[in-house]
């Protein structure tokens, strides 16, 4: 230990004792709980705080009893450890044996459930005194008060061992013990815990407490975080619980609308939780730290493990781990995780309804009996290769759209192409096929072009050249309703210009070049004479604006359509379950 440990008090009643009366009063009870301990507290160092080497509950302990002046090294020199029964999961104790004068003495602590049980004999006033029925309430319903104030808490005791026992087992050690007190530590929660909390239920995602705890500590936890809400209720399943319970009933239990915590588990019990739920069909991220984590972590859709506190065997049983060791950022995660699925739905959204508008010419031709090839080959690898690609590379830069994590998870079964997607991209498609028929269509009918007159497209004919105007009318009007497309996709639900128009700098950038490329292709006279292509009149220009307006427009009254019908939705009364209708 230390020379010097953070500045504390010791409180009975309304009076704070002094370290030398509260090392007095309680040294039997520290001794017992800075010897059943492994773990170390480091000084600060350099930019380092104060540090604990492993378990941080031990070494709240430790401090706790430096706290009230108790010198731990001496003691241990002068009653130095002869064994330790580690502490398990089932047995929910630890247990040390050390020498003491002519004899041993065994120290133990662990959970007061599992523990206070074992006593025969309680130390009261500096005696001891045997542990009766009311004594017994007493301590249980100290361990209730404290556990309600969302304190961990432990149960200490002692024995003194016979010389000739050297066969040290729990049987032997840990029965006939003299209580000592109850020890209650908390692990405050970040202050950006509540908050992520809030949001990942708004989200619609499900949050389970499995804990080793006890269940009033667990409750009290998780109603200070926000895991549970006012005053809904609470159903607390133990370990001891899920042992009696068929597969069918822990179903039952977690399909209803309760908060469920799971409290005094077992790795095992873990496991069965995270099974249950992923044979109900929802997709389970399970958080841990310890080795008894790992198989719950492995079991998992998702397992999560702690960076900084958690163990190599969790970290390698994990799928992610926190660098951080917040709950905060795995919402963080969710969210992007969201924002990700979103922009790949905008990427096949924005080529699937150009890819649309490309081929609409060519069926309305051939059932119209046009007479003419509206769009060439080479035009449409310009448009998929020239003015394509940049723009929808860009829509994957996007950042999550507001409102993302209000949305409930979407179904495992759900497809990318959904029935919802594959609307938007009929509706925008059909759109901009409208407007690149009526482009071509505008330039061979207002100069006096015939239906079904095929002779324009010889090379020799006099309005040759109105034919490839009029081709590159088709192109251009794809790659304008591409340029309003760009934009209209960048969003869902909200509207571009509570976005901002101009804040995806790589979409500028993509739709610039796209419309480069067409100027270039109508323009420049080496690649008319490839691409079969005309200069474009000020009069077409006047009509591509229009066609760019009007889809981009068109994008922004569906996306209002769709506000205004969630917010009714958000608005109407609950169904029977008790779930908002959708």
């Amino acid at each position: 230990m230390p020379d010097t440990a953070p500045d504390g008090d010791f409180v009975v009643g309304d009076t704070i004792l002094p370290k030398a009366e509260a090392q007095r009063r309680l040294e039997p009870l520290l001794r017992a709980m800075t010897f059943c301990n492994d773990a170390k507290v480091l000084a600060p160092k350099e930019d380092d705080g104060w540090r604990v080497i492993g378990d941080a509950t031990e070494g709240c302990l430790l401090v706790a009893a430096q706290k009230a002046g108790f010198d731990l090294q001496a003691e241990l020199i002068e009653r130095p450890k002869i064994y330790e029964l580690p502490f398990e999961s089932v047995r929910k104790r630890m247990s040390v044996v050390h020498v003491e004068g002519d004899g041993q003495r065994a120290f133990v602590k662990g959970a007061p459930s599992e523990t206070v049980g074992r006593c025969t004999h309680m130390r009261l006033g500096g005696q001891v005194v045997p542990l009766n029925d009311e004594l017994r309430e007493r301590i249980t319903a100290q361990n209730d008060e404290m556990s309600r104030q969302a304190l961990r808490v432990l149960a200490v005791c002692e024995r003194s061992l016979p010389n000739e026992l050297t066969e040290y087992k729990p049987d032997t050690v840990e029965t006939d013990l003299t209580f000592l007190g109850l020890v209650g530590m908390i692990d405050p929660p970040r202050p950006e815990v509540s908050a992520a909390v809030e949001e990942a239920l708004g989200a619609g995602i499900r949050i389970i407490m499995v804990t080793g705890d006890y269940g009033l500590t667990a409750e009290a936890i998780a109603r200070r975080i926000g895991i549970v809400r006012g005053d809904r209720h609470v159903r607390v399943i133990t370990g001891v619980d899920l042992e009696d319970m068929a597969e069918g009933d822990l179903q039952a239990e977690l399909q209803k609308d309760q908060d469920v915590i799971f409290a005094r588990v077992a790795p095992e019990h873990k496991m069965q939780v995270v099974t249950t739920l992923k044979d109900l069909g929802l997709i389970v991220a399970v958080t841990g730290d310890g080795v008894n984590d790992a198989p719950a972590l492995k079991k998992a859709d998702i397992g999560v493990a702690m960076g900084l506190s958690g163990t190599d065997v969790a970290r390698e049983a994990a799928t992610m781990i926190l660098l951080d060791d917040s709950f905060a950022s795995i919402v963080k995660a969710v969210e992007q995780g969201r924002g990700v699925y979103a922009n790949v739905k905008k990427m096949v959204t924005y080529i699937f309804s150009h890819n649309m508008a490309e081929l609409f010419p060519f069926v309305f031709a051939t059932v119209s009996g046009l007479g003419l090839v509206p769009l060439g080959a080479l035009q449409v690898l310009a448009i998929d290769l020239g003015s394509d690609v940049l723009p929808g590379l860009a829509l994957g830069t996007e950042h999550p759209e507001a409102g993302v994590m209000d949305q409930s998870p979407r179904a495992r079964s759900e497809r990318l192409l959904s029935r919802a997607t594959l609307g938007r991209v009929a509706y925008i498609g059909a759109i901009q096929s409208v407007f690149a028929v009526a482009g071509f269509l505008y330039v061979l009918l207002s100069n006096g072009w015939q239906w079904g007159d095929a002779s324009w497209m010889d090379p020799s004919n006099a309005n040759y050249l109105i034919y490839c105007r009029a081709l590159t009318m088709t192109q251009a009007a794809i790659v304008a309703g591409q340029v309003a497309n760009g934009f209209g996709c960048r969003t869902e639900r909200e509207s571009l210009f509570k976005v901002g128009l101009f804040t995806n700098k790589f979409l500028l950038i993509g739709e610039a070049v796209g419309i480069a490329i067409m100027c270039a292709i109508a323009y420049v006279p080496f690649l008319q004479n490839i691409f079969k292509t005309a200069p474009l009149t000020l009069a077409d220009w006047g009509f591509l604006v229009i066609a760019a307006v009007t889809l981009f427009f068109a994008e922004e009254a569906r996306k209002w359509y769709l506000r205004r019908r969630d917010v009714r939705v958000a608005a109407a009364p609950a169904t029977a379950t008790g779930r908002e209708t959708a």
